[in-house]
């Protein structure tokens, strides 16, 4: 089966390389290019990311766009340009337009969270009104945060609930289901015509870690009674979360929890209605 990840990481962030190494993953081109390829991974969507010093995400001092520095996206993988709110000048707003005018730019990305801004506050209106002139889909991250610093009021998912009803014609995907308050998303996804969510970031770690937690109804529970709930299985995206997670441990992954009628539409279909650059 054909997959789109509509959610992995293609950038020099130190905790990226270091929870890579950890879980014996090669972050570096090559090794995305085997990974997609034993996958059958064969477009996606990278998270716009940057940092000026190792660790320093959230960086106040990265400057919008953030986009993938890593290495050269290979073809038919593609970007969101990543925001930080505290450098949102008349000069990043321009280059934001000038960057989401590329072809390799498909959506762009709020690291609701990580920056400490809700994302109904006014600083983010004019990165709303170019996602509306060039019908660009925002992804936003919410539940729980990758560093100790993320103040979770600010990625709570029913933060998204107010900014849908303000800007209906905005496309939103919410990262990572929301989790682990997945129910608060279902409800989103039920409610509002205009959100989607992507499945990245369910979890990270290696094979024997996904074992002990699928092993778990209890677990797996969670996030089958979310989908029942939302009945929208046409409104959620695959994303891996890459290089927290080998491809193939998340593939199965994900193919565990949803149910096999749904694939189709998860694993492909969905990303190329709501990412409308995307060419496979």
């Amino acid at each position: 089966m054909k997959i789109i990840d509509a959610h992995f990481h293609y950038s020099k962030v130190a905790a990226f390389k270091l929870t890579a190494k950890k879980f014996k993953i090669n972050y570096s081109k090559e090794g995305f290019i085997k990974e997609t390829t034993e996958n059958q991974v064969v477009a996606g969507v990278c998270m716009g990311l940057t940092e000026t010093k190792q660790y320093k995400f959230p960086d106040i001092k990265a400057v919008t766009p953030m986009n993938a520095d890593l290495d050269v996206l290979p073809p038919k993988f593609y970007f969101s340009a990543g925001i930080n709110p505290d450098k949102l000048s008349k000069e990043n707003l321009n280059d934001l337009e000038t960057a989401i005018q590329k072809p390799d730019c498909v959506g762009i990305k709020l690291y609701a969270g990580y920056y400490q801004y809700f994302v109904t506050d006014k600083i983010y209106e004019p990165v709303y009104e170019l996602a509306l002139k060039y019908d660009m889909p925002v992804s936003i991250h919410t539940g729980d945060t990758y560093s100790d610093n993320g103040l979770l009021k600010f990625s709570h998912p029913l933060t998204v609930d107010e900014l849908a009803c303000r800007h209906p014609d905005l496309k939103i995907v919410i990262c990572h289901l929301g989790n682990p308050w997945v129910m608060d998303t279902a409800e989103l996804l039920y409610k509002n015509e205009n959100v989607y969510a992507d499945l990245s970031g369910i979890l990270i770690g290696d094979q024997a870690r996904f074992d002990s937690f699928s092993s778990q109804e209890l677990f797996t529970n969670i996030y089958k009674t979310c989908f029942i709930f939302a009945n929208r299985y046409d409104k959620l995206l695959y994303g891996s979360d890459w290089p927290l997670v080998p491809m193939k441990v998340y593939i199965d992954f994900i193919k565990m929890l949803v149910p096999e009628e749904h694939h189709q539409e998860i694993f492909y279909d969905n990303a190329l209605n709501v990412f409308k650059k995307l060419r496979v």
